[in-house]
């Protein structure tokens, strides 16, 4: 099983993450990805899944037109792990090869 981060793991990964935050609550991450439009967004979400299922470790989001909300955690580890950092870099990378509008 996948481990928590440590508070110093979490506070490294946070500072390489571009426009991701912290949900203390859940403690996991968020971020909202905006795209020019449902097709650009829709081809990054299909690029992640092809991703996080050969991770066996899936987001928990949403789509609205070119808009794309994002939730990292680990349910089994009960928080943001290693797992939850490593794709959401993935997806800061395959969100910069899209036609997107923003990300923030």
């Amino acid at each position: 099983m996948t481990e928590k981060l440590t508070p110093e793991a979490r506070a490294a990964a946070l500072a390489r993450l571009d426009g991701w935050t912290e949900d203390t609550e859940r403690d996991a991450i968020t971020k909202t990805f905006w795209f020019d439009g449902f097709d650009a967004a829709f081809g990054f979400m299909t690029r992640v899944a092809i991703k996080a299922e050969s991770m066996v470790h899936h987001p928990e989001w949403s789509n609205v037109y070119g808009r794309v909300d994002v939730t990292m955690t680990t349910h089994s580890a009960g928080g943001l792990t290693a797992l939850d950092v490593e794709l959401a870099e993935f997806m800061d990378r395959a969100a910069a090869g899209t036609g997107r509008a923003d990300m923030g």
